[in-house]
């Protein structure tokens, strides 16, 4: 598994448990990055995805919500909408991060974590990000 892999990994576990808990301090997300072997670089991409993601959540949110036809953050799967907050940081704030590759990453956390319907779900929802932020 690649470094940028093994730390959206991360980030989506650490995400999900901020989201569920309501506790985003950075006590908490050292804590549970110390319980994870790996990479530095991972932990540092991971990092790197969570502070961004909380720092812009309310525009990314905004964003998801124009972009999901008849869907309501409240009512996505929250693993999905985790992963949404992230590729949609990626598009919109990682110029080093090429589209394809952000689309692509998240489509395949998605089939892992995700539920069987997710891959579809999530493609459909980026695509109408990247569409929205001019990207396609």
């Amino acid at each position: 598994m690649g470094i940028r892999r093994k730390g959206r990994e991360l980030a989506l576990q650490a995400l999900y448990q901020m989201e569920i808990t309501g506790d985003t301090s950075a006590e908490v997300l050292e804590s549970f990055l110390s319980h994870f072997e790996g990479n530095g670089k991972a932990k540092d991409f991971a990092r790197r995805l969570i502070s961004g993601v909380a720092t812009n959540k309310e525009e990314i949110d905004r964003i998801i919500d124009r972009s999901a036809e008849n869907w309501k953050l409240n009512r996505m799967a929250k693993v999905d909408l985790m992963i949404l907050r992230m590729a949609t940081y990626e598009l919109l704030f990682c110029p080093d991060i090429p589209m394809n590759v952000s689309l692509d990453e998240a489509i395949e956390i998605g089939k892992r974590y995700g539920s069987a319907d997710s891959p579809t779900f999530i493609n459909g929802v980026l695509d109408q990000v990247a569409l929205a932020s001019g990207m396609k």
